[in-house]
């Protein structure tokens, strides 16, 4: 059980540094937090797993690099769930977790929590936060998944309105000459606006709710918290395009989502009904 936590801890915690740290500093983190589950991995005499936890997160990171496709698209993330399946199946918590483990007491109203377990959890809740949204973006990518740009009103009278909510000053009447030029400049970036915002804040924080939810078994209000979802997205998907290519982002996005975080309850689950 031990493996697969480090394992998700290593992945999670190696996407979360990717994604907030800038490129000049990016490597730097990366090694120390290498070094942090090295370091964690030998206070808890699991060196081994610790070895192979960074080892995969280095392929991890090789396999899915920053703002370019995937090697090997959602394929990945599919073999990390299967071994981490194996791991916590055939390697269940261990009696005595090294000096760390030794010290550790976690009372929760659920009874003690052992510390192989409260890695598990940890790395799965971190694994959630972004490198699922890691998996998500190449299952688009490989599935040929593009949001056009929604249609935006392009008269004269429209784009400097538009302007002024803004706060970008009116500009001055152009003469003949230049006319045309001048609105094709202004019109171009306005009809490049982009859709469906916000969801690389909104998908971490509906797995954390999906997998929270699935483990506390309150299955009523999930179900509600799903259809939420689709319900607030509607019109957006409602004005889709004639290629119909919103509401395949959204189905194909939304999936993959909920099925990463109903794969990682799941696994939690096993592990702590695992004797």
């Amino acid at each position: 059980m031990i493996v697969a936590g480090l394992i998700l801890l290593a992945i999670g915690s190696a996407d979360i540094l990717r994604e907030f740290l800038p490129a000049r500093r990016r490597w730097i983190g990366l090694a120390a937090g290498a070094v942090a589950i090295l370091v964690l991995a030998a206070l808890s005499d699991a060196v081994l797993a610790g070895l192979l936890a960074v080892a995969l997160a280095a392929a991890w990171v090789w396999l899915a690099p920053v703002g370019a496709p995937s090697r090997a698209g959602f394929w990945p993330a599919v073999a990390v769930g299967a071994l981490c399946a194996v791991l916590v199946a055939a390697l269940p918590a261990r009696p005595s977790p090294g000096i760390i483990g030794d010290a550790w007491m976690l009372p929760t109203p659920v009874g003690d929590i052992s510390f192989d377990h409260a890695v598990l959890a940890l790395g799965a809740a971190l694994f959630l936060l972004e490198s699922s949204n890691v998996v998500v973006r190449a299952a688009l990518v490989q599935e040929k998944v593009q949001v056009g740009p929604e249609p935006v009103e392009a008269s004269p009278a429209a784009v400097e309105s538009r302007g002024m909510d803004a706060g970008i000053p009116a500009r001055e009447p152009a003469t003949t000459e230049s006319a045309v030029d001048d609105e094709a400049t202004v019109i171009t970036p306005l009809a490049a606006a982009p859709a469906l915002k916000g969801g690389r804040l909104i998908g971490p924080l509906e797995r954390m709710l999906v997998f929270a939810l699935t483990l506390a078994a309150m299955y009523p209000l999930l179900a509600a918290i799903l259809a939420a979802k689709g319900i607030v997205r509607f019109p957006e998907i409602s004005r889709d395009s004639a290629a119909g290519n919103r509401a395949e982002y959204f189905l194909i996005g939304s999936l993959v989502s909920w099925v990463i975080a109903l794969a990682a309850a799941f696994l939690v689950w096993w592990a702590f009904a695992t004797p």
